[in-house]
């Protein structure tokens, strides 16, 4: 797959909320307003929810047919998880679906991301990310949201996210770069329109 987010075709992206500077660094993009965009990344703060502005511009971006996602942040200072906020995203926004999930570490952080089509695992644990298949306890643990992500997806269609019809919630965890490279494969999936 080839990386739009840094040819010259690139589609232009909105990047809003708390930290949007700090993501679009570590995206390496230069974001746009939202009404001259491709498409728009929603930071959601698992330690200040979604605020009223915020939710004003989704709608926004609803009306203008988006392709947005919503990228779930400071998983690492709050005592709500990454499901949680889900659930929140989902009553205030608009149904989100969640393509991949966290997996936590001994001392409960954040340490991996497992990807519900494929089962396999982004283990950031030891600094780099590295993928492996996962073993049957994750695959068992994560069986109901398997199951329940692949039927939103084939009830959305194939093209749905870049149509602004389906919406992926990503964790992000700035200070080991989870979820940086599941970002960076949706934006790729989005059309420069010009």
């Amino acid at each position: 797959m080839t990386n739009l987010i840094n040819s010259q075709n690139s589609p232009k992206i909105s990047i809003i909320g708390k930290n949007s500077t700090n993501l679009a660094n570590a995206l390496g993009i230069s974001p746009v307003e939202l009404e001259s965009a491709d498409g728009a990344i929603f930071i959601v703060s698992a330690t200040d929810g979604i605020v009223t502005a915020d939710i004003n511009a989704w709608r926004n971006a609803r009306e203008l047919y988006i392709p947005s996602i919503v990228v779930i942040n400071d998983l690492t200072v709050s005592d709500i998880d990454f499901e949680d906020m889900t659930a929140i995203a989902t009553k205030m926004l608009d149904p989100v679906s969640t393509p991949y999930l966290v997996l936590h570490g001994d001392d409960g952080a954040p340490a991996a991301l497992i990807h519900l089509e494929s089962l396999t695992i982004s283990d950031y644990s030891d600094g780099t990310l590295s993928t492996r298949p996962a073993d049957p306890e994750h695959i068992a643990l994560v069986e109901e949201f398997r199951e329940e992500y692949i039927e939103q997806v084939e009830a959305a269609g194939e093209d749905a996210f870049a149509a602004g019809l389906i919406f992926p919630a990503l964790a992000w965890v700035e200070s080991s770069g989870i979820g940086l490279e599941q970002i960076r494969e949706y934006l790729d999936l989005i059309p420069s329109l010009g």
